[in-house]
């Protein structure tokens, strides 16, 4: 999977948090005079002669240039008042800033920013645009207004999860492992003062967890026992035995005798009586006050107004109008589909059974298991070069950001998913980085890691994502930001291309394709079933374990990480769907002049769409192509 994100404000983090846009009023004075500084300092050293030479006048913007010079401010305002998501982009001006995105006031200030910034871009218009203008100008106004319509649904009354937990958030941030920077003595001491205002944000997730308790608002029982070992795994009784230790010990030996004591007295503070008891009142909370008032139900339409809420989650995570119980149908049909394709390979390795037979072989067979965390990294790691050699073949547009494969951190690794990806920082700093889970190593399978490779890192969300980062053309809206179905959809789509590209060389690693491939379409049928047709946590997993080559602790995890966020995975196999069908589309049209090279450029040219605007510009793209052909022929 890639990293869950918002579609108005997207976050590039594993732990999925419903960050708003800020309020814009810093940002609206600062582009009343966009230069001042700039060219006050230029006036200073020109010639006076050249100062006193009257200014030309200053040509009337276009429409075009105006959304442009809006959607700049709209950026700048929202990293402003979100400094999390600038630090995750790489950008460190609001490293020491941590603000409690969780409150009233915040969710106010959101509401009214939103609201302010669609008016202003609406009130420029769309007539004229054409091509990326028209396309950034759609799809913020789009998503803006999807902002706004979700304010109904009280997520911020559920601020944490087993999948969405602030708490570990934060020591990934201290860690020093993430994107929070411990290079100079300033970034050391940035974090001091990030990490200092972290009471007050697990305050407001008592606070909230409380109304959400007096309104029924609340999570799961099954989810909530799963975040005390989260939360255990990082309460400790001395700074040096927690991770936000670790930046202390591993501190640049660049740094004086002068600075590192003051720091690592500081930091002793700050984690003994700062991070320790907050985290263990949030710890105490949860387990004495919360997780009595949680619910035996399971999916989403079992809490007040929640049939809407999920039907605006599936519209939001596949971008399109499909109903829950159409989308139900497709999953079902594509779980019979792909259960013939399994059959054809069961023929080709001659088992002898049926199916349920062979997906329990597949599991508890030894030749599919790694002998030790170092065999499983090495072998992906090894995987790396192989798809190399095969990208050029299928890919004309490769990204610049380096990339590399990293285990997941053991604190989060019991419900954490198999393999994730978080997108290299804006200035190259931090690459791309594949994070594979060695977590219960006897369910990680050599037969699920080609197709995990090719989704997660090459040529899926490292292509796609660092591709769109690097779109300097375009605002950084759509650059940082993102649709699930697209991004999930290309992820998907990636381990299509698994023979074209040199893997699934032996039947059962094309069979690792299909199960994931099947997983994906059982998730359209379990999402839908568990929050809009009243399943239960256990028929879920049930159907997984009677439907798929998968683990119980598997099954178990993936069907909590669907009770946790509602909708998001069925973005996959839509998007994959989409893909696909265009794919064929484009085939069909263009025959032998067909060139899969620039299919995949134009599909990634213009970064993460919603599955609507995809099909109209390959589309466009197609009777491009069979315009110019002629032409091509004739000079």
């Amino acid at each position: 999977m890639s990293l869950p994100r918002s579609r108005w404000l997207a976050l590039p983090i594993a732990i999925a948090l419903v960050f708003a846009p800020p309020h814009a009023d810093a940002a609206k004075k600062k582009a009343k005079h966009p230069a001042a500084a700039t060219q006050a300092k230029a006036k200073g050293k020109a010639p006076a002669k050249a100062q006193a030479k009257a200014k030309p006048a200053k040509k009337a913007e276009t429409h075009a240039e105006q959304l442009q010079r809006l959607y700049a401010e709209y950026w700048e305002a929202s990293l402003r008042l979100n400094p999390l998501q600038a630090t995750f982009q790489g950008d460190p001006r609001w490293n020491d800033q941590l603000p409690n995105y969780l409150s009233a006031d915040f969710r106010k200030r959101s509401h009214d920013f939103t609201s302010e910034w669609l008016g202003k871009v609406e009130a420029v218009g769309e007539a004229g645009l054409q091509g990326q203008d028209l396309l950034s100008y759609r799809i913020f106004v789009r998503n803006a207004r999807d902002a706004l319509e979700g304010e109904r649904f009280p997520g911020w009354m559920q601020p944490v999860n087993q999948f969405n937990n602030p708490a570990t958030l934060v020591a990934m941030l201290g860690s020093g492992s993430s994107a929070q920077p411990f290079r100079t003595v300033k970034d050391y001491d940035n974090w001091l003062a990030r990490a200092g205002q972290v009471p007050a944000l697990f305050e407001q997730i008592i606070a909230n967890m409380e109304q959400g308790m007096a309104a029924g608002v609340v999570q799961p029982r099954a989810l909530m026992e799963k975040v005390l070992p989260q939360l255990d795994a990082l309460i400790k009784p001395t700074a040096e035995e927690t991770l936000f230790w670790n930046p202390i010990r591993n501190m640049p030996a660049e740094f004086t005798d002068a600075d590192r004591e003051r720091l690592s007295a500081d930091y002793r503070r700050l984690i003994e009586n700062k991070l320790m008891p907050s985290y263990r009142r949030l710890r105490g909370f949860i387990a004495t006050r919360y997780l009595p008032a949680t619910r035996t139900t399971d999916g989403l339409a079992a809490l007040p107004d929640g049939a809407a809420w999920y039907a605006y989650n599936a519209r939001q995570s596949t971008t399109t109008g499909l109903t829950p119980e159409q989308i139900h149908q497709i999953g079902l049909d594509e779980v019979a589909r792909i259960h013939e394709e399994i059959r054809g390979v069961m023929k080709q390795v001659k088992f002898r059974g049926n199916m349920q037979k062979f997906f329990r072989f597949m599991q508890q067979d030894k030749r599919f298991q790694f002998a030790d965390e170092d065999a499983l990294l090495a072998y992906y790691r090894g995987l790396e070069s192989k798809v190399m050699a095969g990208v050029p073949a299928q890919f004309s547009l490769l990204p610049k950001a380096g990339f590399e494969i990293r285990p997941v951190e053991p604190y989060r690794a019991q419900s954490a998913a198999g393999g994730s990806y978080m997108r290299p920082s804006e200035d190259g700093s931090r690459p791309g980085v594949f994070y594979v889970n060695t977590y219960d190593l006897p369910s990680r399978k050599t037969w699920d890691a080609e197709d995990l490779f090719l989704h997660e890192a090459i040529p899926g969300h490292h292509f796609q994502l660092a591709l769109q980062q690097e779109l300097s053309g375009l605002p950084a809206f759509r650059r940082f930001g993102g649709e699930t179905a697209f991004t999930e959809g290309w992820g998907l789509y990636a381990e299509s291309l698994g023979r074209d590209i040199g893997v699934y060389e032996d039947p059962y690693s094309y069979f690792g394709y299909l199960q994931n491939e099947l997983w994906r379409a059982i998730r359209l049928v379990v999402d839908t079933g568990l929050h809009s047709k009243g399943w239960t946590r256990q028929q879920v997993i049930d159907y997984m374990l009677e439907n798929s080559a998968t683990s119980l602790s598997e099954a178990t995890s993936e069907t909590e990480r669907y009770m946790a966020i509602p909708g998001q995975a069925l973005a996959y196999k839509m998007g994959e769907l989409k893909i696909m069908e265009l794919r064929r589309k484009a085939q069909a049209a263009l025959g032998p002049r067909f060139d899969v090279r620039a299919f995949h450029a134009e599909v990634l040219k213009d970064g993460s769409v919603p599955l609507d605007v995809l099909e109209d510009k390959i589309e466009a793209w197609i009777a491009g192509q069979q315009g110019a052909a002629p032409q091509a022929a004739a000079g």
